[in-house]
């Protein structure tokens, strides 16, 4: 005989709770972003003309190379 109900024990209950925690959390997180409100931009201060780009960041065994430095 058969008892009724979901069919699904204690532990598949917990790894579909789990997993959509996760899933929510995640959705949630890449939702809110960065934190910044409006629209993106790239600063044009001088202050941020000293700040390091991503290639810069992504290799920095390499030098960096000015347009006064070339021949």
């Amino acid at each position: 005989m058969q008892t009724r109900g979901s069919g699904y024990n204690f532990q598949m209950n917990a790894r579909i709770l789990v997993t959509a925690l996760a899933l929510a959390g995640g959705m949630a997180s890449a939702l809110s972003g960065c934190g910044q409100r409006g629209a993106l931009y790239l600063p044009t201060e001088p202050a941020a003309q000293d700040r390091a780009t991503l290639p810069q960041i992504l290799t920095p065994s390499l030098p960096s190379r000015k347009p006064s430095d070339t021949p």
